[in-house]
């Protein structure tokens, strides 16, 4: 039986939208973090004016069919970590955490060579002591 991760989903209200993070409960050790030092942010602009600031059946669709491509392959290849994901106020975010944006890139782009052309953004930060989850652990933390 493999072990699951342990996680947490949460809401909070930003600009009166509703934002849905889920993201791992669990803050990693020392060595986990010295080798994935780069805060990675996979971006999804959308129209969510018609939904509460939540995406649209369909293009919540797409943003899934690029989760499960970035979990079964990119997560696989061992070369990021999962650190949360953001959906509200017409915003999708995936946050990860990467050794090699070169790595990185290159098997991000192969995972998707045979998906559609999605509308994100990526943006790279050197994060080395995971401030920026700890941020977001701690602020799920004080709202429960």
């Amino acid at each position: 039986m493999e072990a699951q991760e342990k996680g947490i989903i949460a809401k909070y209200s930003e600009d009166s939208f509703t934002v849905v993070l889920k993201l791992v409960d669990e803050f990693p050790d020392e060595a986990v973090r010295s080798k994935f030092r780069w805060l990675t942010v996979v971006s999804w602009k959308y129209d969510g004016s018609e939904n509460n600031g939540m995406p649209l059946e369909e293009v919540n669709l797409g943003m899934i069919r690029l989760e499960e491509a970035i979990e079964d392959s990119i997560e696989t290849e061992g070369c990021c970590r999962h650190a949360y994901s953001r959906t509200g106020n017409n915003l999708k975010e995936f946050v990860y955490y990467i050794e090699s944006r070169d790595e990185f890139l290159e098997v991000f782009n192969k995972a998707l060579e045979s998906h559609p052309r999605y509308p994100i953004e990526i943006n790279f930060y050197e994060d080395q002591q995971w401030e920026d989850f700890q941020r977001i652990l701690g602020m799920i933390k004080r709202e429960q």
